[in-house]
């Protein structure tokens, strides 16, 4: 297996961080953090429609650039690095996955092409208020109803929740439990009975939101796939984008190594650069280290990904505890460099900080990753 970008991908990697630092500097970054949305429309819509990124890793069948999993990585390591806000992670990363994985040739083309063409936006609730990231905590209800299915529950922690165009929500049949009996079902926030509220959170570059369902009436073509027999697609898009969230802590992760290294050269103190310290060097050397051990993990989870092989959740599970906590040390060593000002308002350090502490607990901490794994080779 070949783990070096082709020249394909270098270029698109180039062109994004390119793009990016032109596009979404510091004052971008704060404006969209105290936006309602979230994000800026008019940078979504040069992302979405006018650069193709939406389209990444959508089949050409229905009207995307029909690359792999590896694509859309390279991507979002660039966007992690920028700390870029917007609807791109939870629409394409989360909810595309899902249309790809749990969808009918209809539903397909009907929701792929809008993404690709960058026409709507959509995310996956999955979690609820007991924080678990497996099937048993799904226990929002669907019951069959006439030619339909009647909604109750909670879903907490959903990616851009409040402002999606759908929302792909997982629940179970009364009375099924564990893997049994799961289905996810596409709704319109505006849908009587669904309410959406935003969640105070510490990483403001990110909006989650809160989703709770009151009797919410849908028809059953809102189901997605066969009822009840959603877990398989549904493990594998927690997989994928365990994966995808690996990659923007990777980009994060390089992003304050880069700006540890530049504040180290620049900083004096006793009349000479305190990057000429030895404690200041080992940092940086550490950081380093890791950031590229977690990079390898994750581009070879991205390439078993995309070679659909049986080891993707082991592989994923791997990489996003690692990339998890190799980000959050970057960002505190990152800070730690800095002195003071690393935590002011002015500077980027506590903004990787906060991001790196909110993505490292969402789709389950390290600590959970360690145990799927430890549970895969029968520990």
């Amino acid at each position: 297996m070949d783990l070096r970008l082709n020249e394909v991908q270098i270029d698109l990697q180039e062109s994004a961080r390119s793009f990016l630092a032109e596009q979404f500097g510091p004052d971008e970054i704060r404006a969209g953090m105290s936006s309602p949305l979230g994000y800026d429309e008019g940078l979504w819509r040069k992302i979405a429609e006018e650069l193709g990124w939406a389209a990444i890793h959508i089949p050409e069948a229905y009207g995307g650039l029909g690359l792999g999993q590896v694509d859309l990585v390279v991507l979002l390591e660039a966007m992690g690095e920028a700390l870029l806000c917007a609807p791109y992670f939870s629409t394409v990363a989360v909810a595309a996955n899902t249309i790809l994985e749990l969808g009918n040739e209809n539903q397909k083309q009907e929701w792929l092409g809008s993404i690709a063409e960058g026409r709507c936006t959509a995310t996956l609730a999955f979690a609820e208020r007991s924080g678990r990231w497996d099937a048993d905590g799904i226990e929002t209800t669907a019951t069959p109803d006439a030619d339909g299915f009647r909604l109750n529950g909670h879903k907490a922690w959903v990616v851009d929740g409040h402002s999606s165009d759908w929302l792909f929500v997982a629940a179970r049949a009364p009375g099924s439990s564990g893997t049994s009996g799961l289905s996810v079902f596409a709704l319109r926030p505006e849908t009587e009975g669904l309410s959406t509220k935003v969640l105070p959170t510490m990483d403001q570059t990110r909006k989650l939101a809160e989703i709770e369902l009151n009797d919410v009436r849908v028809e059953a073509r809102a189901l997605l796939g066969d009822a009840g027999a959603a877990w398989p697609g549904l493990r594998r898009n927690l997989d994928l984008t365990a994966i995808a969230l690996a990659a923007e802590q990777v980009g994060g992760a390089q992003r304050c190594l880069d700006l540890s290294v530049a504040h180290a050269r620049e900083r004096e103190q006793f009349g000479r650069p305190i990057g000429s310290f030895q404690a200041i060097k080992h940092k940086c050397a550490d950081m380093f280290v890791e950031i590229e051990a977690a990079r390898s993990a994750l581009y070879y989870a991205a390439c078993i990904a995309d070679d659909e092989s049986d080891d993707l959740s082991t592989n994923a599970s791997l990489c996003k505890s690692w990339c998890s906590e190799t980000y959050f040390h970057a960002a505190a060593e990152c800070i730690q460099i800095h002195g003071g000002v690393g935590f002011t308002w002015e500077y980027d350090p506590h903004l990787h900080f906060k991001r790196a502490r909110a993505s490292e607990s969402w789709l389950g901490d390290p600590a959970h990753h360690r145990e799927r794994l430890a549970r895969a080779i029968d520990l």
